[in-house]
Order: structure tokens, then sequence, then C-alpha cells
């Protein structure tokens, strides 16, 4: 269900590396959620770094809506760059078994593949 890699990289650096792989793949970054500033700024005492970063294919994207537009509540795809246990690690959940979960449609399940595939691509890249 994750697709989950671990990088020597700092969280910073594994996080630009990131934003310049999705670009160069054809999506685009539309916002990341620093998840545990978020939560530091609100008195929880979080040490981890966690940022997920919503992209799209926005190609893609209208095929889902047109094919199902209650899929919009699975979509942006989400990456994570993220502390654990003094690593640094990159993921995401799976696109084809989540949108499975969703849909039978065949078509969305081809969709869903691209999609796993590029993004499994960009992780790759970053790490």
């Amino acid at each position: 269900m994750y697709y989950i890699v671990e990088t020597s990289k700092t969280p910073e650096q594994a996080a630009a590396d990131l934003a310049e792989a999705v670009a160069r793949n054809g999506f685009g970054v539309l916002h990341v959620h620093d998840l545990g500033a978020t939560l530091r700024s609100k008195g929880v005492a979080f040490e981890r770094q966690c940022k997920v970063f919503e992209v799209c294919n926005p190609r893609q994207a209208a095929s889902v809506l047109a094919a199902d537009m209650r899929l919009n509540m699975a979509l942006p795809c989400r990456i994570s760059v993220y502390t654990d246990a003094g690593k640094t690690w990159i993921g995401m959940i799976r696109p084809v078994p989540m949108l499975g979960l969703l849909s039978t449609d065949p078509a969305l399940v081809a969709t869903a593949g691209e999609v796993e595939q590029v993004v499994t691509r960009i992780i790759d890249e970053a790490r």
C-alpha cells in the first residue's frame, strides 16, 4: 500500500530535490504542508520533520474527475518527506491500491497505474 524509500539526504535537501523531480516529470506542486512546523506552532512537542507535498498532473486529474467526481477527495497525490528514527524518508500511498478501494472502473485503474509509475519515478529521482 505504501512506497517509501530511505535517503541519505537531509530533509531540506530531499524536499528541494523532490520539488525539482516533480517539475521534471510533468507534475506540479500545488502546496507543501510543513506538518512539523504547524504542530510546533500549536504548542505540540514534535521533534521530527514532515513536509507533505500535494502534487498533480492536470490532465490525469481531469480524467479522474470526469469519470467520478467523488474521487476529488482522493486528489491530489501526496508525497511526504519526513524523518523517523534519525533517518530521512520519502514516500507515498500507492494510487493503484488506494483507487481500487474507491472504484472498479478499468479506465480509472489504468490512470492510477500511470500516475503511480510517474510518482514512483519522482520519489526515486529525489532519493
